[in-house]
């Protein structure tokens, strides 16, 4: 699902809708413990352990996760703090990514926003702000892919 982009937020910036099928409260778990996180963290063939993930659900708390790709075994480290925290509405990150192709991490912010709608819950994610160069590194494909994995995490648990 995509929606116009509001206005102040760039086009290369990252700004993603999606749909989820459970209430915002699951949903918001999915994001909230290091096990969850696991389960859908990452674009298809990278894994993400809960060992190396650290989510403090606390504006200045830390977060960290390791994607690991699968086929090579390289590491992608994000290190970040949460700037806004409202529970279960709204995480917000400061964010370096050290990729070991870049000399220097990346930096830039994450927000999402947990929409109630019932018995489901739309996600709204705006990421940067990125240089055109990152843009083509695939950050929307990677976040369409991490939403798969979380949508097939999410019915794993329901009835």
């Amino acid at each position: 699902m995509t929606e116009t982009r509001p206005s102040g937020i760039a086009d290369t910036d990252t700004y993603i809708t999606r749909m989820f099928a459970a209430p915002r409260a699951v949903v918001f778990d999915f994001w909230l413990q290091p096990a969850r996180l696991a389960e859908w963290w990452g674009p298809v063939g990278y894994s993400a352990p809960a060992e190396h993930i650290v989510m403090e659900g606390a504006v200045g708390g830390r977060f960290q996760v390791c994607m690991i790709e699968e086929a090579t075994g390289v590491e992608i480290w994000t290190y970040g703090e949460v700037l806004e925290f409202v529970e279960p509405e709204l995480i917000a990150f400061q964010l370096s990514v050290k990729r070991p192709v870049d000399e220097e991490p990346i930096t830039m912010q994450l927000r999402v926003q947990f929409h109630d709608h019932g018995e489901r819950t739309r996600i709204t994610l705006h990421q940067g702000p990125f240089a055109a160069t990152e843009m083509e590194r695939g950050n929307n494909i990677g976040w369409s892919m991490s939403f798969d994995k979380l949508d097939a995490a999410i019915a794993g648990i329901r009835p």
